[in-house]
Parts: structure tokens; sequence; C-alpha cells
């Protein structure tokens, strides 16, 4: 496949209901592939909070390039979080991490406004997720094998004013 300089990444956020039967088998070989293979962690990579999230997906000429799953608030964590963040392996050298993570925190900001963001990041993953106004909030700890540490993005009425 060739991959486009540029590509024009069109960005679509729908609950499971919504998704089509393609587009959920898309989404979860590229989980998998990434996830537990990629990553040599063999876990139980689709589970319950796929039914109740929200599904980001970014398309590239039609083809999904990235993916990111929205958890509402009382579920996983207290607040709303990100998670199952992706740029497929072709896609990666385009950089599209960044507008991965605007778009996820918009639509999390869009489903659940005023609500802080939470995310449990890969640690080596940590000054990225930094750079997009996260801030880690716990000690660094394993999960499924792999460093993880526990950040937040503050509400936008948390944040401090210009003023201050």
């Amino acid at each position: 496949m060739t991959v486009p300089a540029q590509p024009n990444v069109q960005f679509r956020c729908a609950p499971l209901s919504e998704l089509s039967t393609s587009e959920l088998l898309e989404i979860v070989q590229a989980r998998v592939a990434i996830f537990v293979v990629e990553q040599h962690c063999p876990y139980q990579e689709v589970d319950d909070y796929d039914a109740a999230a929200h599904h980001l997906q970014g398309r590239s000429n039609g083809q999904l390039s990235a993916y990111a799953r929205i958890v509402g608030p009382g579920l996983k964590f207290a607040e709303p979080s990100i998670g199952r963040v992706i740029v497929l392996p072709e896609f990666r050298a385009l950089q599209l991490g960044r507008a991965l993570m605007q778009e996820a925190i918009a639509a999390t900001e869009r489903l659940y406004p005023g609500r802080a963001i939470r995310l449990s990041a890969q640690s080596h993953l940590q000054a990225f997720y930094g750079s997009v106004g996260f801030v880690a909030d716990s000690a660094p700890y394993l999960e499924d094998g792999i460093p993880h540490v526990d950040m937040l993005r503050p509400s936008p009425a948390a944040a401090p004013s210009k003023a201050d």
C-alpha cells in the first residue's frame, strides 16, 4: 500500500451501535495487531468497555489510519478516559498521533463538558501525553507487563486563568 505524504485525515467519533460491521472488524484487527502482536502482550484486548465507549476513527483516503477509544465517567475511572490510542504502522511516519489526541480530547470535551480526562499511558509516552496537557498522577506500575503511569488532563474550569 502507498501512503500519501500528506494524508487527508477525516475523524469520526461514534458509539459502537453506529459502527458498521466492517469498521468494527477493521478496528479490532488493528488493535489486536498493535497491542497483542506488535507489543507481544497476550491479553483480552476487546473488553466490556467497548460496548459503552465512543470509538474515534481517523481515516486517510477511506483507510483506518488512527484510532482511540473514549470511555465515559464512572465506568473505567471516575473521569471520562481516552485509551487504546493507536496510529497504524504504515501511517506513523506522518505523525498523526498529535492530531488524533487533539481530536480525542475535543470529542471527550464535547461528550463530557467541563470534566477532567484520564488515561493510562505507557510510560515511554508520558512526555507525548504531557505535551497535550496530561499530567502524571500515579507512580509507575506494570499493566500486562508494560510500564504505565496514570495521567490526568484537568478540566477547563480547573485550569489557572492567565490573570493568575
